[in-house]
Parts: C-alpha cells; structure tokens; sequence
C-alpha cells in the first residue's frame, strides 16, 4: 500500500506479512522521486488498484510480474537483466552509501526484509575500483 489514510501517496510503502517472502513483511521510506511520480500518476484519475495492471485490468500474478520486465528488458535491450535485478541493485547501492546517511549494513538487512544478514550479502556486488581506492585511502 502507498496511500495514507486520507487517499494521497504517503512516505512508505507497507508491506505486510502476508504478501511478503517468508512473511517478512516492513515499511519501507519512499524515495522523493518515486512519490513524486506516483502522485503524478495518481493525479488525473484517483484511481485506485495496483499502478501495473494486468491485460483485463486487475492485479498482476507474480508469473505475470516476471515476464513483465523480461519483455520490458528485452524492448531496451537490457540483456541480462531479470525481474529480480532491481533488487539487487537497490540492495548493493544501499550498502555501498549506508555510511554516509548514518546508516549500516543492518538497516539495508531490514529494509530488503531479509531474517539474517548473511543473504544480504550474497546479494551485495564488489566493486574492484572502490576497494583499491578503500585501500588507497588507508
């Protein structure tokens, strides 16, 4: 859900355990960005209901949601990327300036909604030039 109580884009997005893997449900603060463009596309119509819609309209399965962005990726020509790449950026990205909003790799662990820090890792990609420029710097 990203509406608040009074039908406007909120500050979060909810998502409750009972949509989320493993029942790892959280609140997650929304990017300015997104909100803006949420609102925006909220705007003319009020609509209510999911934003990404299935052919007769209703909500997408999660099948449905995959071959979504294979078919958006492909039309880009984004080879290699999945329904999942997302994810992995935000995650890796998150971690690599969680330091610099005061912020840890524990925080990015509950944002992704993940029970144990070890698979957040597994989703984190190494940067050769950031650890010769960690290295650098010591």
């Amino acid at each position: 859900m990203v509406l608040d109580a009074n039908g406007r884009v909120g500050s979060s997005i909810a998502l409750p355990d009972t949509i989320a893997k493993m029942g790892s449900g959280r609140r997650i603060p929304m990017h300015p960005d997104l909100r803006t463009a949420l609102t925006q596309l909220a705007a003319p119509t009020a609509r209510i209901g999911p934003v990404v819609t299935s052919a007769k309209g209703g909500h997408l399965r999660p099948n449905s949601i995959v071959n979504w962005f294979t078919a958006l990726f492909a039309e880009v020509g984004a080879a290699g990327c999945s329904s999942h790449s997302g994810r992995r950026t935000f995650i890796t990205n998150a971690a690599r300036k969680a330091h610099r909003s005061g912020a840890t790799l524990r925080d990015v662990q509950l944002l992704a909604g993940h029970k144990s820090i070890e698979v957040t890792q597994r989703y984190i990609d190494g940067d050769s030039d950031a650890q010769r420029r960690l290295v650098h710097s010591l």
